[in-house]
Formats: C-alpha cells, structure tokens, sequence
C-alpha cells in the first residue's frame, strides 16, 4: 500500500513537472478570431446562451489598463513584482498554474490577501487545444482546488496557456474554449502582449505593454517560467509612463464590469479542505521525489563499495584457503543429526547421501518430530548401517535438534536438513577446521539443488552470490552470524556452553551461531563441504521461507542487542553488517526502483538507463567473481539482469513486511516448506 501511494505521488509529481510547458505567445493564424465570431480586439470571451458559439463579454474598456501576469507563483520573481504594484499602487490579475501553486501556497494566500485578484491558468501548463474535455476539466478543477486551499476561493477567469490576444485565437481552439465557457468560466486573453518571455530587453518590453492610442486594455506579463528580472524593471517603468499618458490602472474585473464575487467564488470548507489536501500530497510528493534524488548518490556509492570490499575479503579468503595444506589425518568421530518433519519426499535421498559419506567414523540420527506422512517408516525402511531413527512428539526444529544432540555418541555434531544431499568428502572437509581448539562451529557452502528453472537460477545466483560470498567475509572478520541449517558443525562443548539450540526465534541457527560468537567461538567458514539443498520452487513458497529467515534474523539480533556495546566481533562487526545490508538497504532499495521508473518517465532516461546498467555491471562482474571463486559455471549469470524485474523486489518485499510485523509485534509459527523432491543429483548438478 505504501509503494502503491508511492508510486502514484511520483507519478502525480512527474505529471506535474514534465507536463509544464514553457511560456511563449503562439502565433496569430489569419482570419481566426473572425472565424469563431469573436469582434477583432475582444479579449475576454464566454458561451452564448445557447451554448454553441464563443462571444465577446468585454465591454469597451476606455482609458483604462488591466495588468495581469502569468505562469506563477515563483518564488523569486512573483514577490518582487507584486512589491513593485504594492509600491506604485497598482492592481493586477496573476494568472496562476496550478501546481505551482501547490508549490508556493504561501505566495498565492499572501496576493489574495494583498488584494491582488488570482485567476486560473490550468494546473500543468497545459495547452487547452488536442486534448479530451475530461481532461480539459481535470486541468481547471485541480487548479481551482489548489487555489482554494491556499486562498479559501475559486477563480472564474481562466486564461488558456500559450493564448495572447483575440487574433491568435484559431479554430482548433473554438472546441476547447468552449467547453471551458460551458463550465461558466470566462476566458480572458489579451490586447497588449509585453512579450517579456523572449527578454527583448525593457525598453522592448514597456514598448510592446503600451497601447499605442487611446484605447487601453487588458496588459499580458509573466511572473514565473524563467528569468523575469526584464519584467520586473519593466513594470516600474510601464506604470508611470502609462499614468503619464492618462491610463487608469483597474483590477481585472472592473475593466470586464463584473463584481468581485463573480470573478472569486468563495470556496467552501469542504471545497478548502480538498484542495488543502492536493497541496499537501503534492508537496510529500516533491519533498520525495527529492529525498530519493538525494539518496540516489550515496547508495550507488555504498552498493560499489561494498561489492568492492566483498570482492577484496573474498579474494582474500580464497587465496588463504588455497595456501592451507590438507589436514587428512584430523578426523574425530562425527554425529549428524537430521531433523525431519513431513519430508517423505526428499529424506531417502538425504540420508544415503550421508550414510555414502567419505568418512571413517560418523553415525547418522534422524529425529522423525511427529511427521504423519510416513518419514520415519521411509528410514527405517532404508536399514542402512549406521543411522538410527528417533521418534518424538512434534517440538519445533531446536527441539528436535536438542533431541539428537542428547543422543549423539560423538563431541563433533553436523546438523543437516532433511532436504539436504551430501557429496562424498563434504563431511570430511566440514570438519577439518575444528581441529583449531578456538572454534566452535562450522558453516558449510550451501548450493541449490533444483536449479533447473527460472526461480532456480535465481536462486543459485542468491546463495553463491549473496550468502557464501557474505561468508568468506565473515570469516576475515570472525564475525560469523549464522551457520546455515542446511550444512552446519558444532563442538559440543560450544553448543552446551550457549544452551544448545533455543525456540525464542523462527532463526534458531542465527540465534545459536550469534550466541556462540558473544561466548568467544569463533565460527569458520569451509568453502569445499559443499551441500546440495531443495529451494522453494513457487515463489509463495519462497515468500513463505525467506520472511521466516528475515523475520527470525530480526528477532535473534534483538535478542542479542547487548552484543552492540560488546568487545566481541560479532557485535561489533557482524550485527552492524546484517543491520545495514540485510535490514536498512533493503528497505530504501525499493524508493530506488520506484525512482528509476519516475526517471525513466518523467526525467532525461539516457542517465537512467546509463545508471541501471552500470549496476548490472557492477552485479554481473561480481557475479563472474564469485562464481569462479566458487568453481561454478557461468552459465546461469545470463539470468541475473531479470532479477531486478521479480526476484529482488520480492526479496525487498519480505524484509518490509517483517520490519512491520516485527514492530506490530505479530507472533509467527515454524512454517513447513512443501517439498517436490526434484532437487538435481550430485553428480549431475557437479557436471
């Protein structure tokens, strides 16, 4: 609801700004106003009675001069000539364009309130002429609703943009005014054109506001559009110079012989609160439009920064490893330890995986947590050697993982999901790092399995790119925040010291793996015991799995707040990161991809575009980096530029919904994740 508001003051705002047009007098066609019946020099015209035909509603003016001005309000320049007026104590009309107005209430409250008269010059600036009448209306009433909010009335003199005097009024025109005289507005146009918006210099600009006979007249300047310094020097010139030739200077209304009730309507509270209402969402609009051009700058800068210091750590980490010789001769006795619940599609290719482990010495515990779908019977149909079934009540994940660590014969546990496949020398490898006496858990290289589709692609780009490349600089830092469910080891003596496995969040491997970080463990990352997981195939499924995971992060870096004014790197360095990257990030990346859609609409698309591929770029040259760090084909890379179309807003998505949830304070329970049982074959996956 929230990007939908967005995205429809983005869009309100970059109508209002592109649509603008830029002042300038059209050219007088031959014989136009003759056309439409309008008498040559008759500036202000209505509808006849019947309706059907535009006539002259100008009286013969005298030897009087109605000054008016459009384009405004501008800050600059509408102030400076209403001070000239106040000054020299003469009355004007200031035509005003309607988001500009929601702009600059302030200036059009102060002008009303100076006596000066405001009329209506369409909200965008909007030439009345091609356009569909609904429009045409849209185009006055939101004007008259802005001018409403800002001065409490409802101007009926309308002049039309890119309109000057009687003559350049052309028969495309007759249809739009028309309607506009329908609607019991009077259209006013001009006799004296200053032409100020070329800035022909003063002189020219006095020249052309003067009548050259007796005859005066209604007088078209600019307030706003550009530069008006010519303007406003002009109008201290016109002025006396009119008076000299024995000019009257009259409000509009006089000149057209109306009351001031007629040309002002007095709006009413409703009317007044609508349109206080439209000047107020417009101005959220701009003050957004500008807080994401704002911070468009910084998170370019933060998101090349941090694909360059990932880049930098995991080189590092990658050459580190490579100069670590193999410990084949450390291999303590390993307990791996399967919770399952309802995973009778995938648990009998789990558990072969590791019974076929590359080890001398490992004992497999499935833990059946009360599954009615037949995965305990599925084991112990299996009568594997070496792997042992428990059977519990459903407790939730910890417990059942408490439950196995309770029975484990051995001080070095691997805690696998039921969805898991093991490559031969996978145990082997997970557990070479533990022979350092400082470390307490180990975090393996999760890759998926069923990446065969769309989702799946996107998917093993998220885990190579996002989780295992994380890692390699968690484990430079020693900060490690989560050992993944899927391929995990822990010492014992680490998991009774922190309290084992607890069920206060929906991430007990991120709650454990932070715990153990503020005791001292330090937690290592083995980048070869690679494992093969099944990742959601639909994405409800994958909204389901990763608002857990996020939802569950949030909850387990509350729990462990106090961890921020520790001496622990964890605290220090690996809350900060997930609070950044995994929470703040996310939550401003979506304004970023709404910006971009504003941009490419609404602004010069070429430094859009050029943006947008510059952080593919970016993403695709790390994407190649990580993959080879990884010893992953390529292949899949050429699906990554489609995840900023699907996969990331829903990853962004996810995140927003569990800041919402986590600060309405909703509960959530385990939520099982369907299985299809199509994860790829080792074998296959490594050809």
């Amino acid at each position: 609801m929230v990007l939908a508001g967005l995205l429809l003051l983005l869009f309100t705002q970059g109508l209002t700004t592109k649509l603008t047009g830029a002042s300038r007098t059209p050219t007088a066609p031959a014989n136009a106003a003759a056309a439409i019946e309008v008498p040559r020099g008759r500036a202000v015209l209505t509808a006849s009675a019947d309706g059907t035909r535009l006539v002259s509603r100008q009286p013969d003016p005298g030897h009087r001069i109605a000054l008016t001005f459009d384009d405004g309000p501008d800050p600059r320049w509408t102030p400076r000539i209403a001070a000239v007026l106040e000054r020299l104590k003469a009355p004007a009309t200031f035509f005003v364009v309607g988001e500009r107005v929601a702009a600059e209430p302030g200036i059009v409250r102060r002008l009303h309130r100076e006596g000066f008269e405001i009329g209506n010059h369409t909200f965008s600036h909007s030439a009345l002429t091609g356009i569909a009448g609904w429009q045409l209306s849209l185009q006055l009433s939101l004007t008259e609703s802005a001018v409403a909010g800002a001065a409490g009335i409802r101007p009926r003199l309308v002049r039309p943009p890119y309109s000057s005097s009687p003559e350049a009024v052309s028969k495309a025109d007759r249809s739009a005014f028309l309607h506009v005289a329908r609607e019991g507005y009077l259209i006013t146009l001009s006799n004296f054109d200053g032409e100020d918006w070329r800035r022909p210099g003063i002189r020219k600009i006095v020249e052309f506001a003067s009548p050259p006979g007796e005859k005066g007249g209604i007088v078209l300047m600019h307030d706003g559009g550009g530069d008006r310094s010519q303007t406003v020097a002009a109008v201290a010139q016109l002025i006396p110079k009119l008076r000299r030739r024995g000019f009257e200077i009259v409000p509009l209304r006089s000149l057209l012989g109306i009351p001031a009730s007629s040309a002002e309507l007095h709006a009413s509270s409703n009317q007044q609160l609508r349109g206080e209402l439209l000047i107020g969402a417009l101005s959220a609009a701009r003050w957004i439009t500008a807080l994401l051009g704002f911070l468009l700058v910084p998170i370019a800068i933060l998101a090349v920064l941090r694909a360059g210091v990932l880049a930098a750590f995991a080189r590092r980490h990658a050459r580190a490893f490579r100069r670590r010789p193999p410990k084949e001769d450390f291999l303590p006795p390993v307990s791996i330890l399967v919770p399952a619940y309802n995973e009778a599609e995938v648990i009998e290719a789990a558990v072969r995986s590791l019974a076929a482990s590359d080890y001398p010495d490992f004992e497999v515990i499935v833990i059946d947590d009360g599954s009615d779908d037949g995965t305990g019977d599925i084991v112990e149909a299996m009568g594997l050697p070496g792997v042992r079934l428990l059977r519990e009540a459903n407790k939730g994940k910890p417990g059942a993982l408490n439950t196995g660590i309770a029975a484990a014969a051995h001080d070095v546990l691997v805690c696998v999901d039921a969805d898991t496949v093991f490559e031969p020398v996978t145990l082997r490898r997970l557990v070479q790092p533990f022979e350092d006496a400082a470390v307490g858990a180990v975090a393996g290289n999760t890759k998926v399995g069923n990446r065969g589709g769309m989702l799946g692609r996107w998917q093993h780009i998220d885990y190579v790119m996002g989780f295992n490349l994380d890692r390699r600089l968690f484990d430079i830092l020693r900060c490690m925040p989560t050992v993944p469910g899927a391929v995990g080891g822990f010492r014992r003596q680490a998991l009774d010291e922190v309290g084992r496995f607890s069920g206060a969040t929906l991430a007990e491997d991120t709650d454990l793996t932070i715990a153990l970080g503020r005791a001292g463990w330090r937690i290592a990352y083995a980048e070869d015991a690679r494992a093969f997981t099944e990742a959601p195939s639909t994405l409800a499924a994958l909204w389901r799995q990763r608002y857990r995971w996020s939802y569950g992060t949030m909850q387990a870096v509350w729990k462990h707040r106090r961890a921020l004014i520790e001496k622990a790197p964890i605290g220090r360095r690996g809350l900060p990161y997930l609070l950044l990257f995994q929470i703040a990030l996310p939550m401003l990346a979506p304004l970023i991809d709404v910006f971009t859609l504003y941009g490419l609409f609404f602004l010069d698309p070429l430094p859009v575009l050029a943006y947008w591929v510059g952080f593919n770029v970016l993403l695709l040259s790390l994407g190649a980096f990580s993959f080879s760090l990884d010893g992953e084909p390529l292949r899949p890379l050429w699906a990554m530029p489609l995840q900023q179309f699907v996969y990331r807003q829903l990853m962004y998505l996810v995140v927003i919904q569990s800041i919402i949830s986590a600060v309405r304070g909703t509960r959530l329970r385990w939520q099982h994740m369907e299985r299809s049982g199509d994860e790829l074959a080792v074998g296959e996956i490594a050809r």
